[in-house]
Formats: C-alpha cells, sequence, structure tokens
C-alpha cells in the first residue's frame, strides 16, 4: 500500500506536541515503514512591535496536523489514541478518507513557498482605513488604495489641507485603525 496524507485533528494551541507525540510512539512501535512525514502547516510572518521587526509563525490550519500514513488497523489505533487527537476529518470516523494528492501538494507548496518570503502578519485590503504611525503623515488617518505584498508597501488616500492625495508607505508605517 502506498502512503496518503490524513487530516488528524489536534487540540488547538497542541498541534506540535501531537506531531512530536506521534513520531515517538511511532518509533517506539516500530511503524516507521508505515508513517511518512508528519507536519503542522506553518508559515513564517513578519510583524512590527515596538518599531522592530519579529518573526513568528502562523499555522494555516490551526487545531490540524497532517500525517503521511499507510490506513490499517493498526496505524489508525496509534493515531487515534495518541494523546491531545480528536480524530480524524474526512472519511466516517472508523475509516477515515485522505485528502487527494492535488490538496496535499498545494499544502506542500505553500509550507515551501511560506519559508522563503516571510508575510507580514498584518494583512491590507483596498478601501480599509488606516492610521499613518510613522513618517511625515503620522496620525493621519487614510484610506488603503493599493496593497504591493511583495514590497511590503501600501498606497494610502490622505486627507491633506481637504484634498485626498496618495502617499506611498512601508506596512510598518501605518496600522489598523
Amino acid at each position: 500500500m502506498s502512503k496518503r496524507w490524513f487530516v488528524v485533528q489536534a487540540y488547538s494551541g497542541f498541534e506540535k506536541h501531537v506531531m512530536r507525540s506521534l513520531k515517538e510512539r511511532i518509533v517506539l512501535k516500530g511503524m516507521e515503514d508505515q508513517f511518512g512525514e508528519i507536519l503542522v502547516p506553518t508559515e513564517e510572518v513578519v510583524e512590527m512591535k515596538e518599531g522592530k521587526k519579529r518573526k513568528s509563525e502562523r499555522k494555516f490550519y490551526p487545531g490540524y496536523v497532517l500525517v503521511q500514513m499507510e490506513m490499517n488497523d493498526d496505524t489508525w489505533h496509534l493515531v487515534k489514541s495518541t494523546s491531545r487527537v480528536l480524530g480524524f476529518i474526512g472519511g466516517t470516523p472508523d475509516k477515515p478518507a485522505p485528502i487527494s494528492d492535488k490538496e496535499a501538494e498545494a499544502i506542500l507548496r505553500r509550507v515551501e513557498s511560506g519559508a522563503d518570503k516571510p508575510k507580514p502578519k498584518t494583512l491590507f485590503e483596498a478601501g480599509e482605513v488606516v492610521r499613518v504611525i510613522d513618517g511625515p503623515f503620522a496620525d493621519f488617518n487614510g484610506v488603503v488604495e493599493e496593497v504591493d505584498y511583495e514590497k511590503s508597501r501600501v498606497k494610502v488616500a490622505v486627507l491633506i489641507f481637504g484634498r485626498s492625495t496618495p502617499v506611498d508607505l512601508e506596512f510598518s508605517q501605518v496600522e489598523k485603525d
């Protein structure tokens, strides 16, 4: 049998704990040949705190762990009896369904690309009101016109002397109202 990707629901905040527990239990039971990768899909995000850039991890799917495995009674019991595991997602509780190869590839690709270029923690949308917190326009409010995630810049329409003026700013210079 070939290994397929299954989604396991874990207690929120315990995804990494479940991943470590599963890896330990697989080795203890000598079932390494029936399991592949076990991962918590995350991406690196950058946020500004007190004027400093801080990198942290954000989970794509909080509360879920991806497990590559051969599905049989033994592997099912090993995963299901791991502490802080609520169960499998998809299919029935007794016969879980794997996610499609296409879905698995998309998630793995997203994990790969997330490691290369960190995303900002705060996401901006056109039409959203923001406050400028740094630079010559500090303390002005404006409306987001364009967002460039590649360059971490945002174009904000700021009202200056009664006229709407587009201002190009870095993400770190604005905050959501």
